[in-house]
């Protein structure tokens, strides 16, 4: 018995639609990580791109358990001396690009390496109801379903 590996004509990509309301961050970044990889599928080949495309609304809404919001900051450097820079995770929610906060929880469960950079531009996250992916016809994904761990409502 030899192991299966796909081959680049057999990968059958789908849309998923997963609406990111009162869902908790690192839960359903998690969901998103393992459907971009396609791990989700039986036929799993670690070295292709065999995942879904995921299209990500409401993600100005998604909710941190605890004391996240106040307490995780992200600190970057600008370059110059004394140029050290943080930021909370509240901070950046109500900021201007608050998708950015489920975009950076995904693309850090991904490995690293060009597969994972091209598997995550099959990441579309809005921060809103609305995207322009009608056409592509997706599957709503209803991850609250999942656990009841998944969704938290103040």
């Amino acid at each position: 018995m030899s192991t299966y590996s796909a081959k680049p004509g057999e990968i059958d990509k789908k849309w998923v639609l997963i609406d990111a309301k009162d869902l908790v961050v690192g839960r359903v970044a998690s969901i998103i990580a393992m459907r971009l990889r396609g791990k989700h599928l039986p036929t799993f080949t670690p070295h292709m791109d065999m995942g879904d495309n995921v299209i990500v609304i409401n993600a100005d809404k998604v909710q941190l358990t605890g004391r996240k919001l106040d307490q995780r900051r992200f600190y970057w450097h600008t370059g110059h001396p004394g140029g050290i820079k943080d930021r909370t995770q509240r901070q950046l929610l109500e900021g201007r690009f608050p998708e950015r906060v489920l975009e950076n929880a995904v693309r850090r469960m991904l490995p690293g390496g060009p597969l994972s950079r091209a598997q995550l531009k099959n990441l579309k996250v809005y921060a809103g109801e609305d995207h322009p992916h009608e056409a592509q016809q997706p599957v709503k994904l209803d991850v609250a379903s999942f656990n009841k761990k998944n969704v938290r409502v103040n």
